[in-house]
């Protein structure tokens, strides 16, 4: 297998689900498509901001079905196979392998929370069951489970196919400094946090973000200014669109937000999210429309055709 070089906007996208909270799967191929007309760099499936902790493992085959149909080699794809277990994490991982995906994104066990060991056995293990890169998901507002940066230079030493952690514990501008100064050029780096930090994140020596999926153009334009030179102009465009980025974080209602506004441009036919998220209110709303007003987001652009 040739493997692919990860680096850029790798958006985390959304599962769209029909009123009845089934998977969309019509929704689901003109949001990949989206993607793709934004000209991203990959695509992420079955991270956090996918509700994938909400789906079945049926569900997981129909969807990476229909997003390798859609996409065609065209960018790499990188599934979500983090598990509250070491054998479930090994059987999704091997099977995300064998269906085609270029990386994985692995969350560690976030049920019982494992100690520094037990952390470093899961990933280890994980690693001599696949060929293709591994990325660690840092993520502990999402999973309570913080990664010590000496766990993960050590298994990056250890193991090969580690190659990528994707940090999101606030504020992941000093922990992407500590896992570079520590790691070297065993580890590469991306955002997370819905690109909160996105800007300085890239001043620090971060390759890639992964976004929730409704602006992928602004991340794209971010990432081509910055490394083209144009350090200024990226700050300004980022400082420009940080109100739509905050706006989704928003504990319980992120994935909510996300979808109104991919469903406001007609990408995905409802907002529905699936328990324990909460649907928005109609004040948080009036809020986003505030901010989408004042911006020209491609996701609300009506003339994008699919």
């Amino acid at each position: 297998m040739k493997i692919r070089e990860l680096k850029g906007v790798y958006p985390i996208l959304a599962t769209p689900f029909t009123e009845d909270c089934e998977v969309d799967t019509a929704s689901l191929r003109k949001l990949v498509q989206f993607q793709l007309e934004a000209k991203v760099n990959g695509i992420s499936l079955f991270g956090n901001a996918s509700e994938m902790y909400t789906l079945t493992e049926e569900e997981r085959d129909v969807i990476a079905n229909i997003v390798m149909e859609e996409v065609d080699g065209r960018v790499p794809l990188v599934f979500g196979t983090g598990a509250t277990g070491l054998q479930q994490a090994i059987h999704l991982s091997k099977k995300a392998e064998k269906i085609g995906a270029d990386a994985l994104m692995i969350l560690p066990p976030y049920m019982v929370k494992p100690d520094a060991q037990s952390m470093y056995e899961y990933f280890s293990e994980i690693a001599k069951e696949v060929d293709i890169p591994i990325m660690m998901q840092d993520a502990p507002i999402a999973s309570g489970v913080s990664i010590p940066v000496d766990i993960m230079v050590k298994l990056a030493n250890e193991n090969q196919n580690i190659q990528y952690v994707k940090v999101e514990a606030p504020p992941t501008t000093t922990k992407i400094t500590e896992v570079l100064s520590q790691a070297g050029d065993n580890l590469k780096v991306f955002g997370g946090l819905n690109g909160m930090y996105l800007f300085e994140e890239v001043r620090r020596g971060a390759i890639g973000t992964m976004p929730a999926c409704e602006f992928p153009e602004v991340c794209v334009k971010i990432f081509d200014l910055y490394f083209s030179g144009k350090e200024n102009e990226a700050k300004r465009y980022f400082y420009k669109h940080l109100p739509l980025i905050r706006i989704g974080t928003l504990a319980k209602y992120a994935m909510s937000v996300h979808k109104e506004i991919l469903k406001d441009g007609g990408i995905i036919s409802t907002s529905k999210v699936r328990n324990p998220n909460v649907p928005i209110n109609n004040s948080i709303k009036e809020e986003i429309h505030l901010i989408t007003e004042e911006l020209n987001l491609l996701a609300l652009d009506k003339k994008v055709l699919f």
